[in-house]
C-alpha cells in the first residue's frame, strides 16, 4: 500500500494507487523528485546537485528603486513633517476652549503640553532637517515647520495670559503696587 505522499514508485507529487500497479496523477501535482528538477554544478569543482525552489531565476533582477513615483512620495512625505505642527494648531485651539481659563490641573496640563511640544520641536530642528535634506524644496519646508512650531508657542503663551499665569502688571512684581481693579464682573449673562 502506498501513501499519498508519493513513496510507492511515483514520486514526489504524484498519488498512487492501492493496488500498486498504475500511478494516477493529479493535474496540480509537481514533480520534486531530484531527477526531473533543475540543478546546476556548483561552481567550486562539482560539490553537487543543487536543487533551486519553485519560483527561482538565476537572473538578475533589475535595480527600478529611483523612480519618479518615489521622488513624489519623498516630496509629500517631507511637507507632511513640515506641515506637522499647523496641523495641530486647530485641535490646541478645541483643547484651549474646551479647557476654560480657570486654573486647575486640567488647564494647567493642557498649556504645560501646549508649551512643552514646541519646544521640544525646535530644539531637534536639527534631526527634523536631517529628515527633510532629501526634498528639493528643504528651506521652504524647514521655514513652514519652524512658523508652525512658534505659532503654537504662541498659543501657549496666549492660554497663559488669558489664564493670568503671566506677570504682565507691575504689581505682579512688586509688593506694595495694589493690583489693577477689574472694571466690571460677568457672571452668568448678568453684569454686575
Amino acid at each position: 500500500m502506498a501513501s499519498p505522499g508519493g513513496q510507492g514508485g511515483g514520486g514526489g507529487g504524484a498519488l498512487s494507487t492501492r493496488g500498486g500497479a498504475g500511478v494516477r496523477r493529479m493535474k496540480w501535482a509537481l514533480e520534486l523528485s531530484m531527477g526531473n528538477a533543475r540543478s546546476r554544478v556548483d561552481r567550486q569543482g562539482g560539490q553537487g546537485d543543487v536543487v533551486y525552489p519553485i519560483g527561482y531565476s538565476e537572473k538578475p533582477v533589475p535595480d527600478n528603486s529611483i523612480q519618479e513615483t518615489d521622488k513624489n512620495l519623498v516630496e509629500k512625505r517631507c511637507w507632511d513633517v513640515a506641515l506637522g505642527p499647523l496641523k495641530q494648531i486647530p485641535m490646541n485651539l478645541f483643547i484651549m476652549y474646551m479647557s476654560g481659563n480657570t486654573i486647575s490641573i486640567f488647564p494647567i496640563m493642557m498649556v504645560c503640553m501646549m508649551a512643552w511640544r514646541p519646544i521640544q520641536a525646535l530644539m531637534s530642528m536639527s534631526a527634523t532637517f536631517k529628515l527633510l535634506e532629501s526634498s528639493s524644496q528643504q528651506w521652504l519646508q524647514g521655514l513652514v515647520y519652524l512658523v508652525g512650531n512658534l505659532l503654537g508657542s504662541a498659543l501657549a503663551i496666549y492660554k497663559c495670559q488669558s489664564m493670568g499665569l503671566l506677570p504682565t502688571h507691575s504689581s505682579d512684581w512688586l509688593a506694595f503696587i495694589e493690583p489693577p481693579l477689574r472694571m466690571e464682573i460677568m457672571g452668568g449673562g448678568m453684569v454686575l
